[in-house]
């Protein structure tokens, strides 16, 4: 949860994106998840702000929707060949 909103006020004070965009990003995905049905719990807090931060950087042509999904993948495909206990490592491209 720290890194994610130490990338969130990187790419902020960047100028990536204004905190009024990213306030609307972060509410239209929660406002999204309570459509959905998702309980208001805060249990998925932090899965709604990547979700909104993605988005974000993808609109703002930061990164291309496809790297960014390709990325995600290779993380997932890293994840489960590490052993339990091990660093998860990924290959630089």
């Amino acid at each position: 949860e720290a890194q994610a909103f130490a990338m969130t006020l990187s790419l902020h004070r960047a100028g990536t994106f204004t905190w009024r965009e990213w306030a609307a990003a972060l509410a239209a995905e929660l406002a999204a998840a309570a459509t959905r049905g998702e309980p208001d719990d805060g249990s998925h807090y932090y899965e709604h702000w990547l979700a909104a931060l993605e988005k974000l950087i993808v609109a703002n042509n930061v990164v291309p929707e496809q790297d960014l999904e390709q990325r995600v993948q290779d993380w997932d495909a890293a994840a489960r060949a590490t052993p339990h206990g091990q660093p998860v490592t990924l290959s630089r491209r």
